[in-house]
């Protein structure tokens, strides 16, 4: 556990953001093989039905996620307060709910995952790869919420190290599984989705087994498991925004994704690669971000605002220096990485389009997401749920529909990052005006003059 109410700002963030880094360039790493052997085992059709997938999935655990998001706040700033016993049982009762709500979200996706496919005009000839590939997952929501949860538990309590060995862990169980189920045994895109299941499952239960030898708080048992009304209210309170915020978010993913399918294949799996190449240049900003939303929360509790000022610049700082950095190296090689995932000579086409005009936008991305991460750790989430949604439903998707009327699917490509400008923009507005710091659970109170 890390104490980020004293010491230099800067250097506590990074160290805290170094090891979330490494664990999602392992997590990314797994992904890109899936991609990789997807693509060049089994072709672009199934490359395209597992990128159709993740809105999909998205979408279904994004509310989830937003609450167990406040869960994680709530546990920062109780820990920044110094407030053990409340920190015990926020623990418990973000296991039991987000339990609860991984068996609700199978049963849904399993259940409606055709119907889902036919309303985002799926081509036909992609269907039966993606509703295999997306029941298979669905029915391991156990696993990615137990595993998932845990990490951001950890997180919250400053422990960014632990989560980082269980990642490496089911990183490398997920690529071998990979390339037994698809090389070895011919099991398609269902063995993808079973082998990262298998992966998760056996790094969360891994996790949990380690936890209750090491962890001074947590202790994951059935049986000794405390759900707290109120504390769960607080949450859902601080993370129904957030959830909301990503559900509306997976949605306009979806409906991108519905305007892309009707652009065929070839666009398809170019969208999905290139949304691959995507994430590892966001998850820099995501686990800056992230970092700083931790360090924000316990500063909070503490009634130390100076400090997550500076702590804001130095973040904001790094992330643009590693920003501009991803984006020469996607600007400079991105035809040769999309070759990487695909022989075929039209997807590479499309994916290079894709890059060439996005990547240039990563920087706004960047400081995008970092400003979320104050407003999110001082538990402000709804004011910046209405900003995200503004730049996603009235600026993306409005743009990416009337542009590729007119300009094909390069109109989606600069949807995209007009969305990011609009959402920077009215971030930094609202940060200015300093009412975030007012939300949280612990109160900030302004010195006496």
């Amino acid at each position: 556990m890390k104490d980020f109410t004293t010491g230099r700002e800067g250097p506590q963030i990074l160290r805290f953001a170094l090891p979330m880094v490494i664990g999602n360039v392992f997590q990314q790493f797994y992904n890109i093989v899936d991609s990789l052997v997807v693509g060049n085992f089994l072709g672009k059709d199934a490359l395209a039905a597992v990128g159709a997938s993740f809105p999909v999935i998205f979408a279904l655990i994004s509310l989830i996620i937003g609450i167990a998001t406040g869960s994680t706040i709530i546990i920062a700033q109780y820990f920044g307060a110094k407030d053990y016993e409340k920190v015990k049982r926020a623990i418990d009762t973000m296991y039991i709910f987000t339990f609860l709500a991984s068996i609700i979200v199978s049963i849904l996706g399993i259940y409606y995952v055709e119907d889902i496919f036919r309303m985002l005009r799926l081509p036909e000839e992609l269907m039966p790869q993606a509703k295999s590939y997306l029941t298979v997952y669905m029915a391991g929501m156990v696993a990615f919420f137990g595993f998932n949860g845990t990490s951001a538990i950890l997180r919250g309590l400053g422990d960014s190290k632990t989560p980082l060995y269980f990642l490496i862990l089911s990183s490398i169980v997920n690529i071998v599984l990979d390339l037994l189920f698809i090389i070895v045994f011919g099991w398609g895109v269902a063995g993808v989705a079973l082998a990262t299941v298998i992966a998760q499952g056996g790094a969360f239960v891994t996790a949990i087994i380690y936890l209750n030898k090491t962890h001074r708080l947590i202790h994951f048992s059935f049986k000794g498991l405390v759900f707290d009304k109120k504390i769960f209210y607080k949450s859902v309170r601080i993370g129904l925004p957030s959830g909301l915020q990503h559900t509306f978010v997976a949605v306009g993913m979806m409906a991108l994704m519905g305007i892309v399918n009707t652009f065929g294949t070839n666009v398809i799996a170019a969208y999905s690669v290139a949304q691959r190449i995507d994430s590892l240049a966001a998850m820099f900003a995501m686990n800056f971000g992230q970092a700083l939303t931790s360090f924000t929360g316990q500063n909070i509790g503490a009634n130390k605002l100076d400090r997550v000022k500076r702590g804001l610049v130095s973040t904001l700082g790094m992330g643009s220096v590693i920003s501009l950095l991803v984006t020469f190296i996607v600007l400079a090689f991105g035809r040769q990485i999309m070759g990487f995932f695909t022989p075929d000579i039209m997807v590479v086409e499309y994916g290079s389009q894709y890059l060439n005009i996005v990547s240039p936008f990563y920087l706004t991305f960047t400081v995008m997401f970092v400003i979320g991460g104050v407003m999110r750790g001082a538990g402000d989430t709804i004011v910046p749920m209405f900003l995200t949604l503004f730049s996603l439903w009235v600026v993306r998707i409005p743009l990416a529909f009337l542009l590729s009327s007119s300009m094909g699917e390069t109109g989606i490509w600069w949807a995209i990052p007009i969305g990011w400008v609009s959402g920077m923009i009215l971030s930094y507005l609202y940060y200015m005006t300093g009412k975030w710091k007012l939300k949280g659970v612990v109160k900030f109170t302004e010195p006496a003059a």
